[in-house]
C-alpha cells in the first residue's frame, strides 16, 4: 500500500504593518530536536547584476555573517600533534582568576614606616605604631649600650636610665647621677635595644608598651624594662654582677646560714625596690648549692643570678620563656622531686596558698614580696585573702614559716652602702602571736630575742652608727619609726 500525505499548504500571507507600532523582530529559528542534524545556513544571496564581487581570502571565515563592530576570526591549518616528550615538558601556569595572592613585604610588622622629618628624625608621637624594627644605627658620639653598662660596671653602679630626650644617667651609691653623653634620639634608642632585645621583643614593647627581660653581656647580666613616657620611650637596667657574692662579703647575720639548714618551711625576703633582696637570697642558695645534696627549682621573672650546679642540681626557669605564671610553675614543681623551691615574687592569694601548701609537704620554700617590715609582711599576706579565710590562713601560715626577712640599703660613711635587716624567726612564741592575730606584740618580742637571731631594724640602724659605718642623720632617714630611733640615739633604749 502506498502511504500519501495530504500536500502542505502555503504559509500565510505576512499581516500588514500597523499604524503607529514598530515591526515585529524577525523569528528566531528554534534549535533542532535531539538526534536531528543542524540545518544548513542558508546560502548568501547574490550580488545584483553589475555589482563588483570581492572574494574573500581564505584565512577569514563567516565575515558575512559576523556583526558590525566584531574582530574576524582567523582561521589556520591544524598544528601537528606535539611529541610525547614535548608534553611532558610543558608548564601549564594557573590562570590569572586563581593565581596565589602574594603577601606583601613588612605586612606583619605594623602600619607602614612615616619618612623621618626634616631634621632626619623620627617623631617621637605615637612612636609605637611607626618606628620600624632596625632604624638606622646610633647617631654621632653617641654610644654603643654595651659602652654604657660597661661604664656603670667599672664605677659599681647599680641601674642605667636611658630615655628619648634625656641624657643616659646611672644609679651610683643610690643617687641619680647624670653623664655626658649627648640627648638620646630614637634611631639611638631603638639602636640600644637592637643589642640586647630581638626583633619580636621590640615588637612586643611597641604593641603592650611595655616589656620586661634580662640579658648576659658576657661581663655582667642585666634586667631590662622599657616603658612609653611622655617624652618618649625608656628603658631601666639593673646590672646584676656575673659573679654571686657570698653571705661573708656580704656581711650577713650568721643566722641566715642557720635558716637554710632548715628542710621545710617558709622564708621570706622582702623589701623596697633596689634594697638588695635578690643579692641575699643569691647568697643563700649558693651556700645551699656548696653545702647540701638539694634539688633546687627557681621561678623567677625574670631569671638574675645564675647558679651552676655543684653540690645541689639547679634548674631555673624563666616565667614568660620557660612558663607562663608563677602559680602554674610553682603547682607543677611539686610534681618535680624539689627540696627547695625559689619563687621569684609572690604576687597573689593563690601563689601564696600553693607556696604554704608545699611548705606544710615537706618543701622548703623562700620568696619575696614588697613590704618594709616583718610585721608589714605578714599583714600583706593576709590582705591577699578574703576575711573569711584568714583565720585558716593565720594557722597554715604559724605551722610553716620559718623566718621573715625584711631588709633596707643605706649609704655608708666611706661611700659605699650597707644593708641592715628586720628578722623575725618563726618561734613558738611568735607563732602563738599570729595565730591570735596579735601583730602589735610581735615587735616587743623581736626586740628581747636577739639569742635567737632577731632584730629590728632600728637596732640594725643603731649597730651600724655605733661602729661609725653610717651618720645620725642616716639612721633617722631610714628607720620606719623615727621616733623610736630617736630615743636609741640618745642612750634612752
Amino acid at each position: 500500500m502506498t502511504n500519501s500525505r495530504p500536500p502542505v499548504p502555503p504559509p500565510p500571507p505576512p499581516r500588514p504593518p500597523v499604524p503607529g507600532r514598530p515591526p515585529a523582530a524577525p523569528a528566531v529559528p528554534r534549535p533542532p530536536a535531539p538526534g536531528q542534524p543542524l540545518a544548513a545556513p542558508p546560502p548568501p544571496p547574490p550580488p545584483p547584476e553589475g555589482a563588483t564581487q570581492t572574494l574573500m581570502p581564505p584565512a577569514i571565515a563567516n565575515d558575512a555573517t559576523m556583526p558590525m563592530g566584531a574582530t574576524p576570526q582567523v582561521s589556520r591549518p591544524p598544528s601537528p600533534p606535539p611529541a610525547a616528550s614535548q608534553v611532558a615538558a610543558t608548564v601549564i601556569s594557573p590562570p590569572a582568576a586563581i593565581a596565589t595572592p602574594q603577601k606583601s613585604v613588612g605586612a606583619d610588622l605594623g602600619p607602614p614606616n612615616p619618612q623621618p622629618g626634616p631634621d632626619g628624625k623620627y617623631s617621637t608621637d605615637n612612636w609605637n605604631a611607626v618606628l620600624p624594627i632596625r632604624g638606622r644605627g646610633p647617631a654621632p658620639g653617641q654610644p654603643t649600650l654595651v659602652e654604657i653598662v660597661r661604664r656603670a660596671d667599672k664605677e659599681g653602679c647599680s641601674d642605667v636610665h636611658l630615655g628619648v630626650n634625656e641624657t643616659p644617667r646611672l644609679r651610683k651609691r643610690g643617687d641619680i647621677v647624670p653623664t655626658e653623653w649627648p640627648i638620646t634620639d630614637v634611631d639611638t634608642f631603638m639602636s640600644w635595644m637592637q643589642e640586647v632585645m630581638s626583633d619580636e621583643h621590640i615588637r612586643m614593647f611597641q604593641e603592650k608598651l611595655d616589656y620586661d627581660g634580662a640579658a648576659n653581656l658576657g661581663f655582667v647580666r642585666i634586667r631590662i624594662s622599657c616603658f612609653d613616657s611622655l617624652a618618649g620611650p625608656a628603658m631601666v637596667l639593673r646590672l646584676i654582677g656575673a659573679d654571686i657574692l657570698t653571705m661573708e662579703q656580704l656581711n650577713l647575720p650568721p643566722v641566715f646560714k642557720e635558716v637554710c639548714h632548715h628542710h621545710k618551711g617558709l622564708i621570706l625576703v622582702t623589701g623596697p625596690t633596689g634594697s638588695g633582696k635578690s643579692t641575699t637570697m643569691a647568697a643563700m642558695f649558693d651556700y645551699m648549692n656548696k653545702h647540701m645534696a638539694r634539688h633546687i627549682i627557681t621561678i623567677e621573672d625574670p631569671v638574675e643570678f645564675v647558679h651552676v650546679s655543684r653540690k645541689s642540681l639547679i634548674k631555673h626557669r624563666e616565667v614568660g620563656r620557660h612558663t607562663h605564671q608563677f602559680f602554674n610553675a610553682l603547682k607543677g614543681a611539686l610534681r618535680q622531686d624539689p627540696d627547695v623551691m625559689l619563687v621569684g615574687e609572690i604576687r597573689d592569694g593563690e601563689t601564696m596558698k600553693i607556696a604554704l601548701k608545699a611548705a606544710s609537704t615537706g618543701h622548703l620554700v623562700a620568696g619575696t614580696l614588697h613590704t618594709n617590715s616583718a610585721v608589714k609582711t605578714i599583714e600583706r599576706i593576709m590582705g591577699m585573702f578574703p576575711p573569711h579565710e584568714h583565720d585558716a590562713i593565720r594557722a597554715s601560715l604559724a605551722e610553716s614559716l620559718v623566718c621573715v626577712i625584711a631588709q633596707g640599703l643605706c649609704k655608708t660613711t666611706d661611700g659605699k652602702r650597707a644593708a641592715y635587716h628586720d628578722i623575725l624567726i618563726a618561734t613558738d612564741a611568735i607563732k602563738e602571736y599570729i595565730v591570735k592575730n596579735q601583730l602589735d606584740e610581735i615587735t616587743q618580742v623581736m626586740m628581747k630575742s636577739a639569742f635567737d637571731g632577731m632584730i629590728t631594724m632600728n637596732q640594725a640602724l643603731f649597730a651600724l652608727y655605733e661602729e661609725g659605718r653610717i651618720t645620725e642623720e642616716t639612721a633617722l632617714e631610714n628607720s620606719p619609726t623615727p621616733n623610736e630611733m630617736a630615743q636609741f640615739l640618745r642612750g634612752r633604749m
